[in-house]
């Protein structure tokens, strides 16, 4: 069955069409075996911008968003999809007015797009990020791990999801916390559209650190992180983080997928980006042009929530909420 998932979040607009196995079988059930990409396409739209301080989406993201949307459409005809799931999480659960979101998307795709809720997206992400992991850690029997239960940080432009499970989710939850929210928030000058301030002032970084430990107690008090053995870290910020941890000369997924970085790369990563300027940034050879100006806010995320939770180690996933998508469509 080759099927289309489409994920629109506040930063980006991500396409995976992929073929659905039906071989595999869990809990004595047969259930979808592992997607095999036919295309995997990703475009920085930045649609939540704005959002925290207006409420709406800005005509001018609409548009952005539109546009990848239609080449996506093109090429899900092209490759002769059957089914397809639009998923749309933080900005536009956030928006006044999501519903002139919802009317582009049913144009363009001829389906409804779901605008989940946080433990939705936090679910989709669980299971995209960790079904690969079951399956290796069942054929290596490797007692190093990765051991369940997991602890699955999806961290995202308007919002950062927690959820703990093995094969299934066991707490989860959706905070306020992303890479393009405390940016807009806490890097940028009121009012203004440019770069953040570089590098970041003390006062700033301060200022986001509360915000992020405000959000950490949230789910140290929801979720039942004291479970997890293993930290699974999803998202753009994070296998950026990794690539840069890695020293890769360009982006390459394969060598960032299910790769482990130690807390003390993270902290050192951290530290390194939040000394760069912009222009510094953008010269990192993993470094996508859409990210240099969030990049310094999704890995303080990532560097709070290890040290918060004292994991030694974080693995990174290139499967998320996409393969998760793609999964539950039947």
């Amino acid at each position: 069955m080759r099927v289309a998932a489409v994920d629109c979040g506040t930063n980006s607009v991500r396409l995976l069409i992929a073929d659905l196995g039906g071989d595999e079988v869990t809990d004595g059930a047969p259930a979808h075996g592992r997607p095999v990409d036919v295309e995997r396409r990703m475009e920085i739209v930045r649609l939540g911008e704005g959002v925290d301080q207006t409420g709406r989406l800005a005509p001018e993201a609409l548009e952005r968003t539109f546009a990848a949307m239609r080449i996506y459409r093109k090429l899900i005809d092209q490759h002769g999809a059957t089914a397809t799931r639009v998923v749309a999480t933080s900005a536009t659960r956030d928006a006044a007015n999501r519903q002139e979101f919802v009317d582009g998307v049913r144009e363009i795709f001829g389906v409804e797009p779901e605008v989940v809720t946080g433990t939705e997206e936090a679910e989709l992400s669980f299971v995209g990020a960790t079904r690969g992991l079951v399956r290796l850690s069942r054929e290596t029997g490797m007692p190093q791990g990765p051991l369940p239960p997991y602890l699955v940080v999806d961290i995202g432009g308007g919002s950062t999801e927690f959820v703990v499970g093995s094969e299934h989710v066991i707490g989860a939850l959706s905070v306020d916390i992303g890479c393009v929210r405390l940016t807009e928030r806490h890097l940028r000058s009121p009012g203004s559209a440019g770069a953040p301030e570089e590098p970041p002032p003390v006062r700033a970084l301060e200022a986001m650190v509360a915000d992020i430990e405000a959000a950490l107690d949230r789910v140290a008090e929801v979720v039942p992180v004291q479970e997890a053995h293993t930290l699974v870290g999803l998202a753009g910020s994070v296998t950026t983080v990794a690539g840069i941890a890695l020293d890769l000369p360009a982006y390459v997924p394969e060598r960032i997928h299910h790769s482990r970085i130690t807390a003390q790369q993270v902290h050192d990563v951290t530290r390194r980006l939040l000394a760069m300027t912009h222009s510094e940034r953008a010269r990192i050879p993993v470094m996508h042009p859409g990210r240099v100006d969030v990049i310094c806010a999704g890995a303080l995320i990532l560097d709070r929530i290890v040290r918060r939770f004292a994991f030694p180690q974080v693995v990174v996933s290139e499967h998320d909420i996409l393969d998760g998508i793609a999964y539950s469509i039947a």
